[in-house]
């Protein structure tokens, strides 16, 4: 489990396809502290750190999974050394909540349409796939490449949120562009909220009919 919170951004050192996807991912983290078989996010993707090392600098390793590399913005844009992404280790008991509770189990690739300046901060306005789109609302949760944001509106398929520099210089968000698919996890009380909606309106078409 996450908060949403990007607490690294780290770098692909190397990747190799062998069955799976395997890559390299350098890091400011102290690695003697992540213990292999744990949880951390990339780009908002739970992923397991397989190995760790710190030469030339420290580094975990992880596995990609045919499933997760389709359902992710690695199918429109494989990973690549050099590539910069989000990083956020699990929650444990005793952290601070602060977001909201993310997965990292991505629901699908939305697109940045429009970025507009807004005072010092950004707007980027997203297109999400149709399937989505019911489960964003106005003032509600959503993570979008690991990071956890605030909906400004929503309009269709389509939504807006704000960033203010800090979000921007510690994630990989300053160098967000129009056209980038970014992963999308919708809020999972969004989603119960909506789901239990659908059963209610059930019940009733039901008893009216």
């Amino acid at each position: 489990m996450f908060t949403g919170l990007i607490s690294d951004v780290g770098e692909i050192l190397s990747v190799e396809t062998n069955g799976d996807l395997r890559a390299r991912i350098g890091c400011d983290y102290d690695v003697s502290g992540i213990e292999l078989g744990a949880s951390i996010a990339c780009d908002g993707v739970c992923l397991t750190a397989i190995a760790t090392g710190a030469d030339p600098r420290p580094w975990f390793d992880v596995e990609i999974s045919a499933e997760t590399g389709a359902r992710t913005t690695m199918a429109q844009r494989p990973w690549a050394v050099g590539q910069r992404v989000n990083l956020e280790r699990s929650l444990r008991v005793g952290d601070e909540m602060g977001g909201h509770m993310v997965s990292g189990h991505v629901d699908g690739v939305a697109q940045i349409v429009a970025m507009a300046q807004e005072g010092d901060s950004t707007r980027y306005s997203l297109e999400a796939p149709a399937e989505l789109a019911r489960f964003i609302a106005p003032k509600g949760s959503v993570a979008l490449n690991g990071t956890s944001l605030t909906v400004n509106e929503v309009e269709g398929a389509r939504f807006g949120v704000n960033l203010i520099p800090h979000t921007k210089e510690v994630t990989t968000w300053g160098r967000a562009q129009v056209g980038d698919a970014v992963n999308i996890e919708i809020d999972t009380i969004a989603r119960y909220v909506a789901r239990y909606a659908e059963r209610l309106q059930s019940f009733d078409d039901a008893a009216s009919s």
